[in-house]
This record gives C-alpha cells, structure tokens and sequence, in this order.
C-alpha cells in the first residue's frame, strides 16, 4: 500500500487507509525498509518508462525511414519520367538546388550557405530576368560538375 501511494506517499496515510496506529505503521515502514524498497520501485519504474521511450523513438525512426524509402522511389521514378525539357527555368533551377543539397548532406557536409531549406522554398526565380536565371543556371551547373569531379569536399 506505501509503494503504491506513489509521489502521496506516507506513513500517516498507511495508517488511516489501515486503520492502524501511527506508531505501529512507522514501526513497519523501518522493519520493512519501506523508504528504501518504495524509492527503488520508483527508479525502476522510470528507468523501464525510458526504456520505453527509447523504444518508441527507434520504432517511430523505423517507420519514417521506410516510408521515406517509398516517397523517394516514387519520386525518382517520376523524375525519370519527366522530359527536361518541359521544365521551366525556374522549376529546373530548384531541382538543381535541391539535388545539390542532398547530395552534400549526403556526404555530412554542413548545409550550404543560403541553402533550399534557409530560404523559404528556394529563390524567387520567377522575378528574375532571362539573362539572370541562366546565368544562375549556369552557376549551378559548374557547382554540380564541381562536386561530380570530386572537388565537393
């Protein structure tokens, strides 16, 4: 009954519950070391919560990388589909963008300076003149055959 009375705990409160003198439940409590058992039962208790916990953060991990696994195929068989061609600039330019970050993530690097997620959903291409999205383009064309030729590091 005093170990299930939990954080509550007491003597006093064994003894009312009992209907025993106080004396005689404090007696008990020392004789069965009830402090001590009570506050090992509690640390059990939360070492086998945590355990839990870590359980289900690994569970929960599991099942993300799977269903990240499915997205991913699902979009790289779309992309395979897709014509470059009927891209526009802009939407070609985030895909470089976006190819370009995982790829660096890939191989631990930091994100880069500016990168896809720091700047709410990419660069505002759409405002840029024809001249300065290829000339974009261009840029990140020599950053990708950089990076293919071994000089991401």
């Amino acid at each position: 009954m005093y170990r299930d009375l939990g954080l509550t705990r007491s003597v006093t409160k064994v003894a009312r519950e009992l209907g025993k003198s106080r004396a005689l439940v404090g007696r008990w409590s020392r004789q069965f070391a009830w402090v001590v058992r009570a506050a090992a039962y509690d640390r059990e208790q939360d070492r086998l919560f945590l355990a839990e916990q870590a359980q289900a953060r690994k569970d929960i991990a599991r099942r993300h990388a799977r269903l990240a696994q499915a997205v991913q195929s699902k979009a790289v068989a779309r992309l395979q589909a897709l014509d470059p061609r009927e891209l526009s600039p802009s939407e070609l330019l985030r895909y470089l963008q976006v190819a370009s970050e995982i790829e660096r993530r890939a191989v631990g690097e930091a994100p880069a300076a500016g990168a896809v997620e720091d700047r709410d959903q990419g660069e505002d291409v759409a405002g840029l003149s024809d001249e300065d999205r290829r000339a974009r383009m261009e840029q990140l064309r020599r950053e990708l055959e950089r990076r293919l030729a071994g000089g991401a590091r």
